[in-house]
């Protein structure tokens, strides 16, 4: 026997919010090891301002609609709560630049976009049409917010790693899109129904890439190439030793340039030359000094 449509929103209602408690809760490991290493290293702050942002706008959407949205109050203040926390933590941890950053998105889409949009809706809307402009603004954020990763899973395609993109994260997000899927369809509102079908896609998408990545491993240099370098010295070093034996000395190794560019070759034989001859001349010389003293 099929329940009735309230009770179906009541199920997924309660799903809902226990899941997107689990996925609220996803990044703790990520800012424990934040806080352990005192360095945000390459996390973005966008997830979490974008989701604060949302969870703003959902709960003024669900207080528009005279107590059927309490159950998206109700979740959505909890991850106010949350994301709060982890803002703090990654502006404390965070440095200059980035700090300077994240504070500034803070307050242009936090403050003063949420401002503007609670100003807009009070002064020129009423009723069931205020229902809608919210509800359309709540949609085209929330397709922002599920479209933030996407900057995380290029990181992953460019780097061929999976070190910023939990999969605890990428799997309960997935839960959570597809359970408020089910929670719009069962009360019949467009708005929460529609940005969860994306929601569901880019989670599946997210885990899909986890699972390619994970294991990828980079081209290892093969163990018997050599470099070039290195070799070849070692064959102009083998040369020259055995042209010149005997010690090597700075000379040997790197010959002055002769002015004539005469081969090395014969520059030696001239030098064997000149040696032979002026041992020539000083065995003349002692045969002279002794013919001399006798």
């Amino acid at each position: 026997m099929a329940l009735p449509h309230n009770v179906l929103a009541f199920v997924f209602g309660i799903m809902g919010n226990i899941i997107s408690f689990v996925v609220f809760l996803a990044p703790v490991p990520t800012f424990v090891r934040i806080c352990k290493k005192k360095s945000t290293e390459g996390f973005q702050s966008l997830p979490y301002v974008s989701a604060l942002f949302s969870a703003m706008l959902w709960i003024y959407y669900a207080m528009q609609k005279d107590g059927s949205g309490f159950l998206l109050i109700t979740i959505n203040s909890v991850g106010c709560f949350i994301e709060t926390i982890y803002i703090i933590l990654f502006v404390t941890y965070a440095n200059k630049k980035t700090r300077i950053s994240t504070l500034k998105v803070l307050g242009l889409l936090n403050f003063l976009g949420f401002a503007t949009i609670v100003l807009v809706c009070e002064l020129l809307t009423k009723g069931s049409t205020r229902e809608k402009v919210l509800g359309g603004i709540c949609v085209g954020f929330s397709v922002i917010v599920f479209a933030a990763p996407l900057s995380i899973m290029r990181l992953v395609v460019r780097t061929r790693s999976v070190e910023f993109m939990p999969f605890s994260l990428s799997l309960f997000l997935t839960l959570s899109a597809v359970t408020w899927l089910f929670y719009g369809l069962a009360i019949k509102d467009f708005y929460v129904a529609l940005p969860n079908v994306l929601g569901a896609f880019l989670g599946a998408v997210q885990m899909i890439l986890y699972i390619i990545f994970k294991y990828y491993k980079t081209p290892v240099a093969e163990k018997t190439g050599k470099p070039k370098t290195v070799f070849d010295h070692s064959i102009d070093i083998t040369r020259l030793t055995n042209v010149m034996p005997g010690p090597i000395s700075d000379s040997a190794v790197y010959p002055p340039h002769a002015s004539n560019n005469v081969p090395e070759t014969q520059i030696q034989v001239t030098e064997l030359k000149s040696k032979n001859l002026t041992a020539q001349k000083d065995q003349n010389n002692k045969g002279v000094q002794n013919q001399n003293q006798v």
